[in-house]
């Protein structure tokens, strides 16, 4: 984890790398004047701020649309149609935390394929995102604690991304939200629904999938907007995908210990042991052999 300190006009503001593709912002003024900020912020980020103390206002469009958030009130913004570079204009005495995460990484704390790009159908993948709504006071503890932290330097890092990974999980914390795969983006989009029956059918038939042509048939939707929508949701074609989750199935049965390399290979859709060998080594960079030798004993000797 990486922090950027730094004065901005008589103003404060503190920028803290979680991990790749996912930082905090904290702005702090306690001038009598206002003070703003500016930060690059391209399309591929969800920005979500959250207002501690005081007044702040979002500028876009070199200033001629305003959007004011005020104290414990938070605000969502995702705009995938173009950059949403950050411009906020921070009031006296005010103090502001924002999370910035990409689409690719806010994913993964939402689905079981982590790593995997999600976006929308074509019909829907236009749309920008605005939610604002309030602070609750569970969230607004981890917003204090993040904004006075004083422990020792050396645990900030993971006391960071514990508090940011808390304040994401608080913001979503809805008692609706019955399918906890299901990203929040995504929630009644009847083309991405299909391409996840899509997803869910390759999976079960992994051994033995579908072409893609009846694979579209069975879901109800065209060959195009299967090939389009997989890739915009899964970031990957169908194959490619699939591939990489038998690549992660195989890898999870060898850890089990429960199954040697050819049957392993079979589970997975490789008539001969060769054929699965060459896949493996191609996804990890080593044999399924030297994979198990390489894991530790004690979870591989089998009586």
């Amino acid at each position: 984890m990486t922090s950027e300190q730094k004065n901005i006009a008589g103003g404060f503001v503190d920028e803290t790398k979680i991990e790749e593709g996912f930082f905090i912002l904290k702005f702090q003024n306690e001038t009598p004047d206002s003070v703003n900020f500016t930060r690059e912020i391209d399309s591929s980020f969800i920005q979500f701020h959250f207002c501690v103390k005081g007044q702040s206002k979002f500028l876009f469009n070199k200033g001629n649309y305003q959007l004011p958030l005020g104290e414990e009130n938070s605000l969502l913004l995702y705009n995938p149609q173009q950059d949403l570079p950050l411009n906020v204009e921070l009031f006296p005495n005010s103090w502001l935390i924002s999370l910035v995460i990409s689409i690719k990484k806010f994913h993964s704390l939402f689905s079981q394929e982590a790593g995997y790009i999600p976006f929308l159908s074509s019909e829907n993948r236009d749309k920008k995102y605005y939610k604002d709504g309030d602070i609750s006071p569970s969230m607004a503890i981890v917003l204090n604690q993040l904004m006075n932290f004083n422990l020792m330097p050396s645990i900030k890092s993971l006391y960071f991304k514990a508090k940011a990974y808390e304040l994401l999980s608080l913001h979503f914390n809805r008692t609706e939200d019955a399918n906890i795969e299901q990203c929040p983006f995504l929630v009644d989009e009847v083309n991405v629904l299909k391409i996840r029956k899509a997803k869910d059918i390759i999976i079960a038939r992994m051994a033995e999938p579908p072409t893609l042509q009846e694979l579209s048939d069975e879901i109800g939707l065209s060959l195009k907007k299967l090939k389009e929508g997989f890739k915009q949701i899964y970031g990957d074609s169908v194959y490619s995908f699939l591939f990489d989750y038998k690549m992660e199935f195989a890898r999870k049965l060898l850890d089990s210990g429960d199954f040697n390399v050819n049957e392993v290979g079979l589970k997975v859709g490789y008539s001969t042991s060769s054929h699965f060998i060459a896949a493996f080594k191609k996804k990890f960079g080593t044999t399924p052999k030297k994979y198990i030798m390489s894991l530790s004993l004690p979870t591989n000797i089998k009586n």
